[in-house]
Protein backbone atom coordinates (compact mmCIF):
# COMPACT_ATOMS: atom_id res chain seq x y z
CA UNK A 1 0.00 0.00 0.00
CA UNK A 2 1.38 3.57 -1.02
CA UNK A 3 1.95 5.86 1.57
CA UNK A 4 -0.02 8.83 1.87
CA UNK A 5 1.73 11.91 0.18
CA UNK A 6 1.70 14.07 3.38
CA UNK A 7 4.04 11.19 4.90
CA UNK A 8 6.17 10.90 2.19
CA UNK A 9 7.08 14.64 2.08
CA UNK A 10 7.74 14.44 6.19
CA UNK A 11 9.48 12.01 5.49
CA UNK A 12 11.66 13.55 2.87
CA UNK A 13 11.99 16.29 5.08
CA UNK A 14 13.23 14.20 7.91
CA UNK A 15 15.98 12.66 5.81
CA UNK A 16 17.05 16.19 4.59
CA UNK A 17 17.43 17.52 8.16
CA UNK A 18 19.45 14.29 9.01
CA UNK A 19 21.29 14.62 6.43
CA UNK A 20 22.47 18.63 6.97
CA UNK A 21 22.98 17.60 10.83
CA UNK A 22 25.14 15.04 9.97
CA UNK A 23 27.02 18.01 7.48
CA UNK A 24 27.54 20.47 10.14
CA UNK A 25 28.64 17.58 13.14
CA UNK A 26 31.40 16.57 10.46
CA UNK A 27 32.38 20.37 9.81
CA UNK A 28 33.12 20.68 13.13
CA UNK A 29 34.86 17.40 13.21
CA UNK A 30 37.24 18.16 10.52
CA UNK A 31 37.83 21.84 11.77
CA UNK A 32 38.23 20.44 15.24
CA UNK A 33 41.14 18.04 13.45
CA UNK A 34 42.85 20.63 11.39
CA UNK A 35 42.69 23.35 14.64
CA UNK A 36 44.21 20.57 17.29
CA UNK A 37 46.50 19.90 14.73
CA UNK A 38 48.24 23.30 14.43
CA UNK A 39 47.94 23.76 17.90
CA UNK A 40 49.83 20.80 18.45
CA UNK A 41 52.57 22.05 16.28
CA UNK A 42 52.37 25.60 17.73
CA UNK A 43 52.84 24.25 21.55
CA UNK A 44 55.52 21.93 20.28
CA UNK A 45 57.44 25.42 18.68
CA UNK A 46 56.79 27.20 22.02
CA UNK A 47 57.73 23.98 24.19
CA UNK A 48 61.20 23.87 21.97
CA UNK A 49 61.62 27.81 22.01
CA UNK A 50 61.04 27.57 26.41
CA UNK A 51 63.95 24.71 26.23
CA UNK A 52 66.19 26.86 24.38
CA UNK A 53 65.74 29.60 26.77
CA UNK A 54 66.47 27.35 29.58
CA UNK A 55 69.47 25.15 28.28
CA UNK A 56 71.06 28.43 27.59
CA UNK A 57 70.39 30.10 30.62
CA UNK A 58 72.23 26.89 32.89
CA UNK A 59 74.99 26.86 30.09
CA UNK A 60 75.47 30.13 30.88
CA UNK A 61 76.57 28.68 34.19
CA UNK A 62 78.30 25.91 33.88
CA UNK A 63 81.76 26.89 33.36
CA UNK A 64 81.58 29.27 36.02
CA UNK A 65 82.84 26.94 38.84
CA UNK A 66 85.00 25.02 36.31
CA UNK A 67 86.64 28.39 35.88
CA UNK A 68 86.98 29.21 39.54
CA UNK A 69 88.21 26.06 40.26
CA UNK A 70 91.79 26.75 39.26
CA UNK A 71 91.81 30.19 40.60
CA UNK A 72 94.29 31.24 42.41
CA UNK A 73 92.27 33.27 44.95
CA UNK A 74 90.24 30.18 45.61
CA UNK A 75 93.01 27.97 46.35
CA UNK A 76 94.93 30.80 48.50
CA UNK A 77 91.55 30.75 50.59
CA UNK A 78 91.62 27.28 50.97
CA UNK A 79 94.66 27.54 53.18
CA UNK A 80 92.34 29.27 56.28
CA UNK A 81 94.44 32.33 55.73
CA UNK A 82 91.90 35.42 57.16
CA UNK A 83 92.52 38.22 54.63
CA UNK A 84 92.63 35.47 51.46
CA UNK A 85 89.23 34.29 52.90
CA UNK A 86 88.15 37.88 52.59
CA UNK A 87 89.22 38.46 49.10
CA UNK A 88 87.60 35.18 47.90
CA UNK A 89 84.32 36.57 49.36
CA UNK A 90 84.50 39.77 47.71
CA UNK A 91 85.26 38.31 44.87
CA UNK A 92 82.45 35.85 44.91
CA UNK A 93 80.54 38.43 45.72
CA UNK A 94 81.15 40.50 42.39
CA UNK A 95 80.92 38.09 40.45
CA UNK A 96 77.46 36.71 41.68
CA UNK A 97 76.24 40.21 40.60
CA UNK A 98 77.84 40.62 37.49
CA UNK A 99 76.64 36.97 36.19
CA UNK A 100 73.19 36.94 38.24
CA UNK A 101 73.92 33.80 40.11
CA UNK A 102 72.14 33.50 43.01
CA UNK A 103 74.51 32.36 45.16
CA UNK A 104 78.52 31.38 44.64
CA UNK A 105 80.54 29.80 47.98
CA UNK A 106 83.18 27.89 48.59
CA UNK A 107 83.55 24.89 50.61
CA UNK A 108 86.61 22.86 52.71
CA UNK A 109 87.14 19.09 52.23
CA UNK A 110 84.46 18.47 55.12
CA UNK A 111 81.56 20.53 53.47
CA UNK A 112 81.98 23.55 55.60
CA UNK A 113 81.55 27.15 53.55
CA UNK A 114 85.03 29.25 54.23
CA UNK A 115 83.49 31.94 52.10
CA UNK A 116 80.31 32.71 50.08
CA UNK A 117 78.95 35.97 47.73
CA UNK A 118 76.18 36.92 50.55
CA UNK A 119 79.44 37.15 53.54
CA UNK A 120 78.39 40.06 54.72
CA UNK A 121 74.31 39.62 54.86
CA UNK A 122 72.60 38.69 57.78
CA UNK A 123 72.29 34.90 56.91
CA UNK A 124 75.71 34.17 55.52
CA UNK A 125 76.55 30.88 54.57
CA UNK A 126 79.88 30.93 56.25
CA UNK A 127 80.39 28.19 58.74
CA UNK A 128 77.11 26.36 57.28
CA UNK A 129 78.18 22.70 56.71
CA UNK A 130 76.65 21.49 53.38
CA UNK A 131 77.55 17.56 53.74
CA UNK A 132 74.61 16.22 53.53
CA UNK A 133 73.71 17.58 50.41
CA UNK A 134 73.91 15.33 47.33
CA UNK A 135 75.63 17.84 45.08
CA UNK A 136 78.62 17.71 47.73
CA UNK A 137 78.64 13.60 47.82
CA UNK A 138 78.49 13.81 44.43
CA UNK A 139 81.45 16.20 43.72
CA UNK A 140 83.58 14.27 46.36
CA UNK A 141 83.37 11.29 44.47
CA UNK A 142 82.75 11.97 40.97
CA UNK A 143 84.88 15.71 41.29
CA UNK A 144 81.34 17.07 39.94
CA UNK A 145 78.14 17.12 41.59
CA UNK A 146 74.75 18.85 40.69
CA UNK A 147 71.71 18.78 42.04
CA UNK A 148 67.89 20.91 42.53
CA UNK A 149 67.02 21.52 45.90
CA UNK A 150 65.46 23.98 48.47
CA UNK A 151 67.99 26.37 50.03
CA UNK A 152 67.92 25.80 53.81
CA UNK A 153 69.07 29.48 54.21
CA UNK A 154 67.58 30.99 51.59
CA UNK A 155 64.68 28.87 51.35
CA UNK A 156 64.45 29.39 47.83
CA UNK A 157 64.69 26.49 44.81
CA UNK A 158 67.56 26.40 42.75
CA UNK A 159 70.19 24.30 40.63
CA UNK A 160 73.43 23.93 42.59
CA UNK A 161 76.04 23.27 39.99
CA UNK A 162 79.80 21.69 42.28
CA UNK A 163 82.80 21.25 40.94
CA UNK A 164 86.21 20.31 42.86
CA UNK A 165 88.92 22.96 43.25
CA UNK A 166 92.49 22.65 43.63
CA UNK A 167 93.47 22.02 47.47
CA UNK A 168 90.41 19.75 47.80
CA UNK A 169 87.88 22.30 48.17
CA UNK A 170 84.70 22.75 46.06
CA UNK A 171 83.22 25.64 44.43
CA UNK A 172 79.50 25.72 44.39
CA UNK A 173 77.12 28.18 42.42
CA UNK A 174 73.37 27.95 42.85
CA UNK A 175 71.12 29.63 39.97
CA UNK A 176 67.54 30.79 40.40
CA UNK A 177 64.87 30.36 37.38
CA UNK A 178 62.00 33.54 39.46
CA UNK A 179 62.84 34.96 36.28
CA UNK A 180 62.19 32.77 33.59
CA UNK A 181 59.34 31.96 35.88
CA UNK A 182 57.74 34.64 36.05
CA UNK A 183 58.44 35.34 32.01
CA UNK A 184 56.76 32.14 30.88
CA UNK A 185 53.57 33.19 33.51
CA UNK A 186 53.66 36.43 31.52
CA UNK A 187 53.18 34.51 28.36
CA UNK A 188 49.73 33.00 29.34
CA UNK A 189 50.54 29.23 28.84
CA UNK A 190 51.46 27.00 32.05
CA UNK A 191 54.88 26.07 31.65
CA UNK A 192 56.60 23.18 34.24
CA UNK A 193 59.69 21.09 34.04
CA UNK A 194 60.05 17.79 35.79
CA UNK A 195 62.88 16.03 36.94
CA UNK A 196 63.30 12.15 35.93
CA UNK A 197 61.04 11.13 39.45
CA UNK A 198 57.59 13.38 37.97
CA UNK A 199 58.54 15.92 40.52
CA UNK A 200 58.12 19.37 39.46
CA UNK A 201 60.89 21.79 40.20
CA UNK A 202 60.50 24.97 38.07
CA UNK A 203 57.07 26.15 37.20
CA UNK A 204 55.39 29.68 35.82
CA UNK A 205 52.69 28.47 39.05
CA UNK A 206 55.07 28.54 41.63
CA UNK A 207 52.26 26.76 43.70
CA UNK A 208 52.76 23.61 42.22
CA UNK A 209 56.81 23.40 42.83
CA UNK A 210 57.40 20.14 44.69
CA UNK A 211 54.36 18.52 43.33
CA UNK A 212 54.23 15.13 41.31
CA UNK A 213 52.92 14.16 37.85
CA UNK A 214 52.62 10.21 38.77
CA UNK A 215 52.81 8.69 42.35
CA UNK A 216 55.20 8.30 44.31
CA UNK A 217 55.91 5.32 47.33
CA UNK A 218 56.24 6.54 51.06
CA UNK A 219 60.00 5.29 51.11
CA UNK A 220 60.33 7.29 47.64
CA UNK A 221 58.81 10.01 49.07
CA UNK A 222 60.90 10.36 52.33
CA UNK A 223 64.29 10.12 50.24
CA UNK A 224 63.08 13.03 48.27
CA UNK A 225 62.06 15.46 50.55
CA UNK A 226 65.09 14.76 52.26
CA UNK A 227 67.27 15.44 48.79
CA UNK A 228 65.15 18.53 47.81
CA UNK A 229 64.54 20.05 51.68
CA UNK A 230 61.04 20.48 50.53
CA UNK A 231 59.41 19.79 53.64
CA UNK A 232 56.42 17.84 54.56
CA UNK A 233 54.01 19.15 52.68
CA UNK A 234 55.74 18.55 49.40
CA UNK A 235 55.06 15.66 46.60
CA UNK A 236 51.03 15.96 46.54
CA UNK A 237 49.56 14.65 42.95
CA UNK A 238 50.18 18.14 40.65
CA UNK A 239 46.40 19.37 40.42
CA UNK A 240 45.63 18.15 37.11
CA UNK A 241 42.63 15.77 35.96
CA UNK A 242 42.97 13.53 32.78
CA UNK A 243 47.11 13.32 32.45
CA UNK A 244 46.69 10.56 30.47
CA UNK A 245 44.59 11.78 27.63
CA UNK A 246 46.28 14.80 26.29
CA UNK A 247 43.62 17.02 26.71
CA UNK A 248 43.92 17.89 30.56
CA UNK A 249 41.94 20.35 33.00
CA UNK A 250 43.13 21.85 35.94
CA UNK A 251 41.55 22.05 39.35
CA UNK A 252 40.03 25.93 39.91
CA UNK A 253 38.93 25.34 36.28
CA UNK A 254 37.95 22.42 35.96
CA UNK A 255 35.76 23.73 32.54
CA UNK A 256 38.87 24.61 31.36
CA UNK A 257 40.57 22.04 28.88
CA UNK A 258 43.88 22.65 28.09
CA UNK A 259 46.28 20.59 25.60
CA UNK A 260 49.31 18.51 27.63
CA UNK A 261 52.65 19.14 25.62
CA UNK A 262 55.90 17.45 26.79
CA UNK A 263 59.48 17.92 25.09
CA UNK A 264 62.59 16.11 27.20
CA UNK A 265 65.69 18.42 27.92
CA UNK A 266 68.51 16.49 26.73
CA UNK A 267 71.38 15.95 29.34
CA UNK A 268 69.38 16.44 32.72
CA UNK A 269 66.89 14.19 32.24
CA UNK A 270 64.00 16.79 32.63
CA UNK A 271 61.21 17.32 31.04
CA UNK A 272 59.54 20.16 29.89
CA UNK A 273 55.49 20.66 30.00
CA UNK A 274 53.40 23.00 28.33
CA UNK A 275 49.62 23.37 28.86
CA UNK A 276 48.20 25.27 25.85
CA UNK A 277 44.35 26.65 25.97
CA UNK A 278 42.11 24.68 23.11
CA UNK A 279 39.71 27.55 23.45
CA UNK A 280 40.91 28.06 19.49
CA UNK A 281 39.69 24.18 19.04
CA UNK A 282 36.13 25.29 20.40
CA UNK A 283 36.53 28.38 18.33
CA UNK A 284 37.10 26.84 15.22
CA UNK A 285 34.41 24.03 15.91
CA UNK A 286 31.77 26.58 16.39
CA UNK A 287 32.52 28.80 13.58
CA UNK A 288 32.68 25.49 11.13
CA UNK A 289 29.28 24.49 12.18
CA UNK A 290 27.53 27.75 12.05
CA UNK A 291 29.16 28.55 8.23
CA UNK A 292 27.92 25.49 7.24
CA UNK A 293 24.43 25.70 8.64
CA UNK A 294 24.45 28.83 7.30
CA UNK A 295 25.34 27.35 4.46
CA UNK A 296 22.78 24.97 4.24
CA UNK A 297 20.41 27.23 5.34
CA UNK A 298 20.93 29.02 2.37
CA UNK A 299 20.89 26.44 -0.03
CA UNK A 300 17.45 24.86 1.61
CA UNK A 301 16.15 28.74 1.73
CA UNK A 302 17.29 29.08 -1.95
CA UNK A 303 15.35 25.78 -2.89
CA UNK A 304 12.55 26.44 -1.44
CA UNK A 305 12.31 29.47 -2.77
CA UNK A 306 12.77 28.14 -6.61
CA UNK A 307 9.88 25.92 -5.87
CA UNK A 308 7.97 27.95 -4.30
CA UNK A 309 8.58 30.59 -7.36
CA UNK A 310 7.44 27.43 -9.66
CA UNK A 311 4.19 26.83 -8.53
CA UNK A 312 3.24 30.42 -7.30
CA UNK A 313 5.54 33.15 -9.47
CA UNK A 314 3.26 35.30 -10.35
CA UNK A 315 1.94 36.41 -6.85
CA UNK A 316 5.06 36.33 -5.06
CA UNK A 317 7.33 37.41 -7.00
CA UNK A 318 8.75 40.35 -5.09
CA UNK A 319 8.26 38.80 -2.51
CA UNK A 320 11.03 35.82 -3.16
CA UNK A 321 13.28 38.52 -4.59
CA UNK A 322 13.30 40.14 -0.98
CA UNK A 323 13.85 37.43 0.72
CA UNK A 324 16.86 36.25 -1.86
CA UNK A 325 18.30 39.67 -1.70
CA UNK A 326 18.56 39.35 2.40
CA UNK A 327 20.40 36.47 2.36
CA UNK A 328 22.49 36.90 0.31
CA UNK A 329 23.34 39.66 1.90
CA UNK A 330 23.93 37.39 5.42
CA UNK A 331 26.05 35.04 3.80
CA UNK A 332 28.37 37.89 1.97
CA UNK A 333 28.77 39.61 5.56
CA UNK A 334 29.40 36.24 7.13
CA UNK A 335 31.54 35.07 4.31
CA UNK A 336 33.38 38.47 4.77
CA UNK A 337 33.89 37.70 8.70
CA UNK A 338 35.23 34.49 7.95
CA UNK A 339 37.85 35.55 5.24
CA UNK A 340 38.88 38.55 7.82
CA UNK A 341 39.60 35.87 10.17
CA UNK A 342 41.51 33.52 7.84
CA UNK A 343 43.29 36.29 7.02
CA UNK A 344 44.49 37.25 10.47
CA UNK A 345 45.02 33.94 11.11
CA UNK A 346 47.29 33.46 8.35
CA UNK A 347 48.96 36.81 9.42
CA UNK A 348 49.83 35.34 12.74
CA UNK A 349 51.19 32.60 11.96
CA UNK A 350 53.18 34.37 9.64
CA UNK A 351 54.69 36.65 12.44
CA UNK A 352 54.89 33.43 14.35
CA UNK A 353 57.12 31.71 11.33
CA UNK A 354 59.56 35.05 11.73
CA UNK A 355 59.89 35.09 15.18
CA UNK A 356 61.13 31.08 15.25
CA UNK A 357 63.32 31.69 12.25
CA UNK A 358 65.23 35.03 13.60
CA UNK A 359 65.76 32.51 17.01
CA UNK A 360 67.21 29.88 14.93
CA UNK A 361 69.06 32.93 12.74
CA UNK A 362 70.35 33.97 16.33
CA UNK A 363 71.16 30.59 17.65
CA UNK A 364 73.16 30.12 14.22
CA UNK A 365 75.15 33.24 14.66
CA UNK A 366 75.96 32.82 18.27
CA UNK A 367 77.59 29.42 17.51
CA UNK A 368 79.11 30.47 14.03
CA UNK A 369 79.59 34.41 14.04
CA UNK A 370 82.36 34.28 16.83
CA UNK A 371 84.46 32.28 15.69
CA UNK A 372 84.38 33.46 11.82
CA UNK A 373 84.50 37.45 13.18
CA UNK A 374 87.38 36.44 15.70
CA UNK A 375 89.47 34.79 12.96
CA UNK A 376 89.13 37.78 10.58
CA UNK A 377 89.00 40.41 13.20
CA UNK A 378 92.47 38.47 14.71
CA UNK A 379 94.53 38.52 10.97
CA UNK A 380 93.43 41.25 9.73
CA UNK A 381 96.43 43.09 10.56
CA UNK A 382 99.40 40.15 9.66
CA UNK A 383 97.81 40.60 6.59
CA UNK A 384 97.76 44.49 6.44
CA UNK A 385 101.70 44.30 7.51
CA UNK A 386 102.48 41.36 4.55
CA UNK A 387 101.23 43.51 1.90
CA UNK A 388 103.32 46.32 2.92
CA UNK A 389 106.07 44.19 3.45
CA UNK A 390 105.64 42.60 -0.22
CA UNK A 391 104.93 46.27 -2.04
CA UNK A 392 108.10 47.63 0.15
CA UNK A 393 110.08 44.80 -1.50
CA UNK A 394 109.31 44.99 -5.11
CA UNK A 395 110.94 48.75 -4.60
CA UNK A 396 114.09 47.40 -2.57
CA UNK A 397 114.30 45.22 -5.81
CA UNK A 398 114.35 47.41 -8.32
CA UNK A 399 116.85 49.81 -6.46
CA UNK A 400 119.46 46.02 -6.32
CA UNK A 401 119.00 46.23 -2.22
CA UNK A 402 118.98 42.36 -1.97
CA UNK A 403 119.67 41.60 1.74
CA UNK A 404 116.74 44.35 2.69
CA UNK A 405 114.65 42.34 0.28
CA UNK A 406 115.81 39.03 1.92
CA UNK A 407 114.68 40.30 5.92
CA UNK A 408 111.40 41.76 4.36
CA UNK A 409 111.14 37.96 3.35
CA UNK A 410 111.96 36.45 6.63
CA UNK A 411 109.51 38.97 8.14
CA UNK A 412 106.20 37.87 5.76
CA UNK A 413 107.35 34.11 6.49
CA UNK A 414 107.12 34.98 10.43
CA UNK A 415 104.10 36.82 9.46
CA UNK A 416 102.53 34.05 7.99
CA UNK A 417 103.57 31.51 10.74
CA UNK A 418 102.31 34.16 13.07
CA UNK A 419 98.85 33.99 11.14
CA UNK A 420 98.57 29.99 11.07
CA UNK A 421 99.19 29.79 14.89
CA UNK A 422 96.67 32.41 15.40
CA UNK A 423 93.84 30.59 13.35
CA UNK A 424 94.52 27.61 15.01
CA UNK A 425 94.79 29.19 18.76
CA UNK A 426 91.35 31.02 17.83
CA UNK A 427 89.54 27.68 16.55
CA UNK A 428 90.24 26.30 19.75
CA UNK A 429 89.57 28.92 21.75
CA UNK A 430 86.35 28.65 19.89
CA UNK A 431 86.29 25.07 21.75
CA UNK A 432 86.84 26.07 24.94
CA UNK A 433 90.42 24.32 24.74
CA UNK A 434 93.23 26.04 26.16
CA UNK A 435 97.22 26.24 24.64
CA UNK A 436 100.63 25.44 27.08
CA UNK A 437 100.72 28.11 29.30
CA UNK A 438 104.32 28.36 30.45
CA UNK A 439 106.94 31.17 31.75
CA UNK A 440 107.33 33.97 28.36
CA UNK A 441 109.59 37.07 28.68
CA UNK A 442 107.07 39.84 28.75
CA UNK A 443 109.37 41.69 25.57
CA UNK A 444 108.39 38.42 23.13
CA UNK A 445 104.28 39.48 22.83
CA UNK A 446 105.21 42.89 22.60
CA UNK A 447 107.74 43.26 20.11
CA UNK A 448 105.59 41.14 17.82
CA UNK A 449 102.23 43.06 18.14
CA UNK A 450 104.36 46.09 17.53
CA UNK A 451 105.70 44.54 14.77
CA UNK A 452 102.38 43.48 13.08
CA UNK A 453 101.14 46.89 13.39
CA UNK A 454 104.51 49.09 12.34
CA UNK A 455 102.47 49.98 9.76
CA UNK A 456 100.08 51.59 11.16
CA UNK A 457 102.27 53.36 14.12
CA UNK A 458 103.49 56.33 10.88
CA UNK A 459 102.64 59.98 12.98
CA UNK A 460 102.24 58.20 15.94
CA UNK A 461 104.79 58.70 18.95
CA UNK A 462 105.06 55.21 21.22
CA UNK A 463 106.60 55.34 24.33
CA UNK A 464 107.59 51.85 25.54
CA UNK A 465 109.36 51.26 29.21
CA UNK A 466 111.77 49.89 29.97
CA UNK A 467 111.14 45.80 30.06
CA UNK A 468 113.85 43.44 31.28
CA UNK A 469 114.65 40.11 29.99
CA UNK A 470 113.94 38.87 33.36
CA UNK A 471 110.18 40.18 33.44
CA UNK A 472 108.82 37.11 32.65
CA UNK A 473 105.18 36.40 33.10
CA UNK A 474 102.61 33.01 32.78
CA UNK A 475 100.89 32.72 29.34
CA UNK A 476 100.87 31.57 25.84
CA UNK A 477 102.76 34.19 23.31
CA UNK A 478 100.28 34.04 20.50
CA UNK A 479 96.78 34.60 22.58
CA UNK A 480 98.57 37.34 24.36
CA UNK A 481 100.57 39.40 21.50
CA UNK A 482 96.51 38.47 20.21
CA UNK A 483 95.35 40.94 23.03
CA UNK A 484 97.73 43.40 22.90
CA UNK A 485 97.06 43.67 18.65
CA UNK A 486 93.19 44.13 19.98
CA UNK A 487 94.51 46.81 22.35
CA UNK A 488 96.95 48.36 20.03
CA UNK A 489 94.45 48.26 16.72
CA UNK A 490 92.51 50.04 18.97
CA UNK A 491 93.85 52.70 20.42
CA UNK A 492 95.32 53.73 16.54
CA UNK A 493 91.32 53.50 15.35
CA UNK A 494 90.54 56.18 18.81
CA UNK A 495 93.40 58.39 17.54
CA UNK A 496 92.28 59.18 13.84
CA UNK A 497 92.11 62.62 13.82
CA UNK A 498 94.04 63.54 17.12
CA UNK A 499 96.57 66.04 17.39
CA UNK A 500 99.93 64.87 18.25
CA UNK A 501 98.76 61.36 18.94
CA UNK A 502 100.61 59.03 21.25
CA UNK A 503 100.70 55.38 22.80
CA UNK A 504 102.36 54.46 26.04
CA UNK A 505 103.16 51.21 27.36
CA UNK A 506 104.42 50.32 30.80
CA UNK A 507 104.79 47.47 33.10
CA UNK A 508 104.21 47.72 36.58
CA UNK A 509 105.26 43.94 39.16
CA UNK A 510 102.75 43.88 41.81
CA UNK A 511 102.87 41.45 44.11
CA UNK A 512 102.76 38.10 42.59
CA UNK A 513 101.14 40.17 39.44
CA UNK A 514 102.70 41.88 36.40
CA UNK A 515 100.03 44.89 35.13
CA UNK A 516 101.44 45.95 31.55
CA UNK A 517 99.41 49.31 31.06
CA UNK A 518 98.31 49.80 27.48
CA UNK A 519 97.32 53.93 27.04
CA UNK A 520 96.55 56.42 24.61
CA UNK A 521 95.54 60.30 24.58
CA UNK A 522 92.06 60.02 22.01
CA UNK A 523 88.85 61.05 23.34
CA UNK A 524 88.60 58.12 25.64
CA UNK A 525 85.70 55.76 25.95
CA UNK A 526 82.07 56.95 25.94
CA UNK A 527 80.43 56.47 29.09
CA UNK A 528 77.22 54.84 27.49
CA UNK A 529 80.09 52.39 26.10
CA UNK A 530 81.71 51.21 29.31
CA UNK A 531 79.04 48.96 30.72
CA UNK A 532 79.16 46.95 27.71
CA UNK A 533 82.69 47.54 26.75
CA UNK A 534 83.32 43.18 27.16
CA UNK A 535 79.63 42.27 25.97
CA UNK A 536 79.16 40.67 22.55
CA UNK A 537 78.65 43.10 19.39
CA UNK A 538 79.04 46.40 21.85
CA UNK A 539 80.68 48.89 19.28
CA UNK A 540 80.91 52.29 18.94
CA UNK A 541 82.21 52.02 15.39
CA UNK A 542 79.96 51.84 12.27
CA UNK A 543 82.52 49.37 10.87
CA UNK A 544 83.60 47.27 14.25
CA UNK A 545 81.85 44.01 15.11
CA UNK A 546 82.42 44.63 19.14
CA UNK A 547 83.55 40.73 19.78
CA UNK A 548 87.79 41.99 20.04
CA UNK A 549 87.31 42.97 23.42
CA UNK A 550 85.49 40.04 24.61
CA UNK A 551 87.65 37.39 23.01
CA UNK A 552 90.69 39.22 24.48
CA UNK A 553 88.97 39.24 27.31
CA UNK A 554 88.10 35.66 27.45
CA UNK A 555 92.04 35.23 26.33
CA UNK A 556 93.22 36.59 29.57
CA UNK A 557 90.83 34.71 31.91
CA UNK A 558 91.66 31.52 30.11
CA UNK A 559 95.15 32.67 31.20
CA UNK A 560 94.45 32.91 34.70
CA UNK A 561 94.67 36.26 34.29
CA UNK A 562 92.65 40.02 33.86
CA UNK A 563 91.61 42.54 31.03
CA UNK A 564 90.20 45.66 32.49
CA UNK A 565 89.38 49.62 31.36
CA UNK A 566 90.43 51.92 34.30
CA UNK A 567 89.38 55.00 34.41
CA UNK A 568 91.66 58.08 33.15
CA UNK A 569 91.81 61.66 32.48
CA UNK A 570 93.56 61.47 29.57
CA UNK A 571 92.44 59.02 26.52
CA UNK A 572 91.68 55.59 27.39
CA UNK A 573 93.63 53.11 29.59
CA UNK A 574 93.42 49.46 29.75
CA UNK A 575 95.36 47.11 32.01
CA UNK A 576 96.51 43.49 31.16
CA UNK A 577 97.25 41.55 34.54
CA UNK A 578 99.29 38.57 34.06
CA UNK A 579 100.72 35.51 36.99
CA UNK A 580 104.12 35.23 37.45
CA UNK A 581 106.02 32.31 37.46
Amino acid sequence: MALPRPWIRALCVAALLALGGAIVWGSGVIAARSERSRLEQNALNAAALREAYLESEIERFRLLPVTLADDSDIVAGLAGSQPALQQVARKLATLARTTRAAQIYLLDAGGTTLASSNAAAPRSFVGQNYAFRNYFRTAAVHGVGTQFALGTVSERAGLYLAHRTRGDGYVVVKLEFERIEREWARLGEITFVTGREGIVLITSRPQWRFTTTRPLSPAAKRRFRAELQSGEGSLRPIPIVGADTGIVRVDGNPRARLLWTSEPIEGWGWRLNLLTSTDSVDRAVRTARISTGLALMVLAALAWIARDRAQRRAERTALAAARTSELEALVAERTGELRREMEERAAGEARADTLREGLRQANRLASLGQITAGIAHETAQPVAAIRTYAANSRQLIARGDVDSVVQNLSTIERLTERIGRVTSELRGFSRKATGAVSAIALREPVEGSLLILRSRMDGVRLTIADMPEDLRVMADAVRLEQVLVNLLQNALDALAGTPAPSIALDAHVRDDRVVLQVQDNGPGIAPEMRERLFTPFATSRPAGLGLGLVIASDIMADLGGALRLVPSKNGALFEVELRRP
